[in-house]
């Protein structure tokens, strides 16, 4: 793989990498990470050039190398989500409002299995393709969208269990 097919197609991934990573490091190292994990990939180079799924390989990389560094570094692999706003308001007004949405569903996220929540934050958060889920954890993308089905129908479900307690409506 020449320098420039590098840069077409491994390196023009990092962008796309970029908020799995900052998800998984917690936001501080990610460039740094990305860096890392593309030196690991031009050193690679040579094996990638045929590699049925190059887009699928890069993804499982990146998640490998923040596993591991979170494992070196005796880090707790916490998807945690409290950095991370699922929605967002401009209004000042309903502001708070969507702070307090926000910390509702984070609750809910923690309830959710790992996999379910994993698909949902890549997927509904990231904006990940379909695609590229299940290239990175190494599942089908028939499974990727069962996974988001059932984690969208509990987060629902919750919601509205959550707001008829607070309506008064058991």
């Amino acid at each position: 793989m020449t320098k420039i097919d590098f840069k077409l197609k491994v390196f023009s991934l990092s962008e796309r990498l970029f908020p799995m990573v900052a998800r998984l490091l917690g936001g501080c190292n990610a460039e740094d990470a990305i860096q890392e994990i593309m030196i690991k990939l031009w050193q690679k180079r040579k094996k990638l050039e045929n590699h049925p799924n190059l887009k699928g390989f890069v993804f499982i990389t990146a998640r490998n190398y923040c596993i591991d560094l979170l494992r070196k570094k005796a880090i707790i692999l916490d998807d945690s989500t409290s950095a991370l706003k699922i929605l967002k308001s401009t209004n000042h007004a309903t502001n708070l409002e969507w702070k307090e949405l926000n910390n509702i569903i984070f609750k809910i996220l923690e309830q959710l299995p790992q996999q379910q929540k994993e698909v949902f934050l890549m997927r509904d958060v990231d904006g990940y393709e379909f695609k590229e889920i299940a290239a990175s954890l190494e599942i089908t993308v028939e499974y990727v969208r069962v996974l988001l089905s059932r984690a969208r129908k509990h987060i629902g479900a919750s919601l509205e269990k959550t707001y008829n307690y607070e309506r008064g409506n058991y």
